[in-house]
């Protein structure tokens, strides 16, 4: 099994051509398994999956990427856990067609990151759970990754036009103060160091997006300023979380923003180089 993953490891082109479709990150498809040996296969024949990425093995036959368009559980598909995510030969895919095949345009991910357990600085759980309640932009997609740092970055590896954070951030301000970042990251050694397995550092996350290969075009940190990041009591003090409601407004608006951004001709660029 770890030589299958190894051989596997080979990213492989942004798409690939199927019955004269592109097929890319973000295209649904129909799954035919060839083989029918096992129940998965008789299971998942005829269902509509996503494209997450196509792979290209040592001997250089491609392999897609999906996870099933109906799987509650997809966010972990994007983070590469077996059960959510399955690969498929190009002759056991059948693109919808170029309409519905191809990956909407303007997507942006707005991720929730921080600790519930350290007082504010759960603030950005706290604000895509509000999210999630409320009626959302076309478009936008709301994860609370909280503190899992890995898979958010593969979960960047997606076609997202841009990406939102939201979290706790000290800056030497007023309680509950709003900030919007563009992060700048540095060059050299310190660009390679790893993310932490059950930790969130946004910056950390970026430089492991890069290295998988993709990061999007648009980046923005909406922050807070917290009074408190201590273990007890577990919940976001006053000033803090009288901003959610405002946060969860500007996110949006970004994301509008982004969405519109993308849609002008020239805005479909390769994601710039992350310093």
């Amino acid at each position: 099994m770890t030589g299958f993953w190894t051989r596997m490891a080979g990213r492989g082109p942004a798409e690939v051509v199927i019955a004269g479709v592109p097929v890319g990150p973000g295209s649904r498809v129909r799954l035919r398994p060839r083989a029918q040996a096992d129940v998965f296969d008789l299971v998942l024949d005829g269902r509509v999956a996503v494209v997450e990425s196509v792979e290209q093995d040592d001997e250089g036959a491609f392999h897609i990427a999906v996870t099933l368009d109906d799987d509650p559980g997809r966010d972990l598909g994007e983070a590469r856990l077996p059960g959510h995510r399955f690969f498929y030969s190009i002759e056991e895919i059948e693109p919808l067609g170029e309409q519905d095949g191809r990956p909407a345009p303007g997507r942006v991910l707005v991720a929730g990151i921080g600790n519930v357990f350290l007082g504010d600085d759960g603030f950005g759980v706290e604000v895509a759970r509000h999210l999630a309640g409320q009626a959302g932009v076309p478009g936008m997609e709301v994860v609370d990754f909280g503190i899992r740092g890995m898979d958010l970055a593969y979960a960047l590896q997606r076609d997202y036009a841009g990406v939102v954070f939201v979290d706790a951030a000290p800056r030497g301000l007023a309680p509950g103060t709003l900030t919007v970042l563009d992060p700048e990251l540095p060059d050299g050694a310190e660009a390679s160091a790893p993310v932490e397995t059950h930790g969130m550092d946004p910056v950390r996350v970026l430089r492991l997006a890069r290295q998988l290969g993709r990061l999007p075009a648009r980046v923005r940190i909406v922050c807070c300023e917290p009074a408190s990041v201590e273990e007890e009591p577990f919940e976001l003090s006053a000033p803090v979380r009288a901003m959610v409601g405002e946060a969860a407004g500007l996110v949006k608006s970004l994301v509008m923003e982004m969405i519109a951004e993308s849609a002008t001709p020239d805005a479909r660029d390769p994601a710039p180089t992350v310093r």
